[in-house]
């Protein structure tokens, strides 16, 4: 009988879903991946088939074994972990889904959120939730589903339906439909979960139309999510850590304690800075879940679950700025606009020009998140010339997810007693020298990037292993992790506020040029 010897961590993005094999070692032995198609069937709405992301995800499990070279009855314990807010509504009796998956980009919702915000419950929905009220959050998108399947005469059955975030629509189909549960990280973002309780909030799902039966289960991150089905891969494997996709990666750069920092360069940014065991709120910021789990103190480090007591449960804060397009970007640069056929281009091209001749882009391809959180925002390209050439466009383009960057984590530090004085990076964007460097550059501080980039992936896999015992300690194996390089600021920060913070400012009035873009009153 094989013993098992690796963990297979999942990750399901907005672009693609990905599994991964790790060893003992911590280090990735197999790995597959499969492009996610995105449906835009109006402007300023994304939706992804549910039904395609499962059978990705049944691929990706097959492809991953194959690539490692393993057996599946090597693997000790299964991870998962999503694009977080996305959601959608199936039916239980035939697993089908009763509409595409609306994705955590999608706009429609944003004029019930206007509506909400006029009636004055904007800072009530904060105050419970931590969220700021925008269409990005899954509340207003479960009740635009429902509504429009009423709408289209066929109301839902609340006996027949479940609910949910695609972690529990992953987990419900990995299980053969005997678990629908989610995680505290991932249903802190669905505007229907309270940060003080961690528990589905009643006249939240009043205010939204929603039934209590519908969601799912709130259990641990670091915890029991029922066992795989064994049809899948030939054998019963435990599925022992869900988190969303943000969290995972702050428990791979080992950010489980206040002042540390990280930033995933995907298809959005998204900044999240660890606050400990108390809610820490930011003006403009969110205040989310980091983990949890059933453990004898707060902290990860040295405290993996086998050893808890089973009546405690330790919860860990995040305060987070969500920006909703930065990868995204070169995705339309490549796809949309064909300026480029790879991503790795854009690093030659603008390295191939000193400046951006004047031009600024500001990305707000799905409206603006952390900072501004206005729906309304459309993206742009300002200052355009007859002299600017493919390569300014491509530059301006990356300067602006570097400048994106630099507003949340003025941001953080205007907020927080303690401030940031290197940023931990991960993300497909951050293989990009040229905004690396340039990120370090308007910052003034290091910028920390590891040899693996997928830290998503990677710290699933981690929190999957430490719930199991798998590995017993949390620093050792994040020690594991190794540097690929860190890009010091070129220039002294007192230069830096010199040179690139006027040009910070002048994307910044570019921004200001593109809010409220669709709004009627405008």
């Amino acid at each position: 009988m094989s013993i098992p010897r690796y963990i297979m961590a999942l990750d399901l993005g907005t672009t693609g879903n990905r599994a991964m094999v790790f060893d003992r070692a911590g280090q990735r032995v197999g790995q597959a991946y499969r492009e996610l198609t995105q449906h835009y069937p109006q402007p300023g709405w994304l939706e992804h088939d549910p039904s395609e992301i499962w059978q990705a995800v049944c691929w990706a499990m097959h492809a991953a074994v194959r690539d490692a070279a393993i057996e599946p009855r090597e693997i000790a314990a299964l991870g998962l972990t999503v694009q977080r807010e996305t959601c959608l509504l199936w039916d239980k009796t035939t697993g089908q889904p009763l509409h595409r998956a609306i994705v955590w980009q999608d706009r429609r919702t944003a004029a019930l959120c206007d509506q909400l915000r006029a009636a004055g419950k904007a800072e009530w929905i904060y105050d419970k939730t931590g969220l700021v009220l925008d269409a990005y959050f899954s509340a207003t998108k479960l009740n635009w589903l429902l509504n429009h399947l009423a709408a289209a005469g066929t109301p839902v059955n609340l006996e027949t339906t479940l609910a949910g975030t695609v972690d529990a629509w992953i987990l419900w189909n990995l299980t053969g439909g005997q678990v629908h549960a989610t995680d505290p990280s991932n249903a802190s973002r669905t505007m229907l979960l309270n940060l003080a309780t961690q528990a589905w909030d009643s006249e939240l799902l009043e205010l939204f139309g929603l039934a209590a039966e519908l969601l799912p289960e709130v259990r641990p991150s670091l915890g029991d999510f029922g066992n795989l089905e064994r049809s899948i891969l030939g054998v019963e494997i435990p599925i022992s850590a869900v988190l969303g996709d943000q969290q995972a990666a702050l428990f791979a750069h080992g950010c489980d304690r206040p002042g540390l920092l990280k930033c995933t360069y995907g298809t959005g940014s998204f900044l999240v800075a660890h606050t400990g065991s108390e809610v820490v709120r930011v003006k403009q910021l969110l205040s989310t879940i980091a983990w949890s789990q059933s453990a004898p103190e707060a902290n990860p480090r040295n405290a993996h679950p086998s050893n808890a007591h089973p009546h405690r449960l330790s919860v860990g804060y995040a305060l987070e700025g969500a920006i909703f397009t930065s990868g995204a970007c070169i995705q339309w640069l490549r796809d949309g606009l064909k300026l480029i056929d790879h991503a790795d281009e854009t690093e030659v091209l603008a390295q191939q020009v000193s400046h951006t001749h004047g031009v600024y882009f500001v990305p707000a391809l799905s409206g603006l998140g952390a900072p501004h959180w206005d729906m309304s925002a459309r993206g742009a390209f300002l200052g355009l010339t007859g002299g600017a050439q493919r390569a300014h466009l491509v530059r301006a383009v990356l300067e602006a997810i570097a400048f994106q960057v630099k507003e949340v984590i003025d941001a953080i530090n205007l907020g927080c007693a303690t401030p940031i004085t290197r940023l931990k990076v991960d993300g497909g964007a951050c293989q990009n020298n040229f905004l690396m460097q340039f990120q370090a550059d308007v910052l003034g501080i290091p910028v920390e990037r590891p040899q693996i980039l997928d830290a998503t992936v990677q710290g699933i896999a981690f929190a999957a292993g430490l719930a199991i015992g798998f590995w017993h300690d949390y620093d050792s194996l994040i020690a594991t992790r190794q540097v690929d390089r860190v890009f010091e600021p070129k220039i002294a920060p007192l230069a830096t506020s010199a040179v690139a913070t006027e040009h910070f400012a002048r994307w910044q009035q570019a921004v200001e040029h593109t809010k409220h873009w669709t709004d009627a009153s405008r």
